[in-house]
């Protein structure tokens, strides 16, 4: 069996051949993905392409009707609750927490899987929920409860609790949604540091391919339900690209900050369409 520390060492994931949906609905079929491990990965596409979809069954939330997703070589459906809860993490697109909980209270909840009958809560678990509350900037906010906090410092409560979770592997399902710019970045500069320090394998479902590109060491393309291309941003992302995944006209330049692609709309959909007639 997998033990903690070994648990917290990076792991890849990876899904193959999967067929993915709702009831008589078809999401992707066939699909393959690739995460490597410790870097941080982001699932860019329009709106129903299936990124949030095959995040869910990276998470086993969605069962494939065929394929498989492997951790580190070994099949999810195989794992105990547990285990898989103690290698993998997932911070959903619209989490809900019970009226009037505290901050302290709410990323404690992160500690559940590595409670037994014969471990209960101890010192140890005080001190990794105190790391976690100091690491996404929220120590201050430790007692109030989470229904006071702005929709920024919210979601650094939601990434506390997975931190505490201790997982080698964080799932965060548009995590910048709902939120203003500058939050928005806090959020994604957060994200980059606990990858930079502890080398954990991260992945994001973004909208905004100009964060994707700059935070993400791996990009993923989706376009119905299928990946369109994948790899370093620098090396996928041109006007090509983001024409057949987005039917969108733009110019991708070098930018002024981190080097990395830089996608500059020139027009609509609409202007893209009519000019491709």
């Amino acid at each position: 069996m997998t033990t903690t520390s070994d648990a917290r060492a990076p792991q890849a994931l990876e899904g193959r051949g999967l067929r993915l949906g709702y009831r008589d609905r078809v999401v992707a079929d066939g699909l393959d993905l690739h995460i490597p491990a410790g870097k941080v990965t982001a699932l860019v596409g329009p709106n129903a392409c299936g990124k949030s979809t095959a995040l869910r069954a990276l998470a086993r939330l969605l069962k494939p009707t065929a394929g498989a997703v492997h951790l580190d070589g070994e099949d999810i459906a195989t794992l105990p609750g547990r285990e898989l809860a103690l290698r993998l993490a997932l911070l959903p697109q619209t989490p809900t927490a019970p009226e009037g909980i505290t901050v302290r209270d709410l990323v404690a909840r992160g500690r559940t899987p590595h409670q037994r009958w014969w471990r209960q809560w101890s010192s140890a678990d005080d001190a990794i929920v105190d790391a976690a509350l100091s690491a996404t900037g929220v120590a201050a906010l430790a007692e109030r409860s989470i229904d006071e906090l702005s929709g920024g410092q919210r979601q650094r409560v939601w990434i506390a609790m997975a931190l505490a979770q201790e997982t080698s592997v964080l799932l965060l399902d548009e995590p910048t949604t709902y939120l203003d710019l500058a939050y928005q970045v806090d959020v994604l500069e957060l994200v980059a540091e606990l990858n930079r320090t502890d080398g954990r394998t991260v992945v994001m479902v973004l909208h905004e391919l100009n964060h994707a590109c700059r935070y993400a060491d791996h990009l993923v393309a989706m376009r119905d339900g299928r990946v369109v291309a994948e790899g370093a941003p620098a090396d996928i992302v041109t006007p090509e690209l983001v024409h057949d995944v987005f039917g969108l006209r733009t110019a991708v330049i070098e930018c002024p900050v981190g080097g990395g692609p830089l996608v500059v709309p020139l027009g609509g959909r609409r202007e893209a369409n009519t000019q491709n007639r």
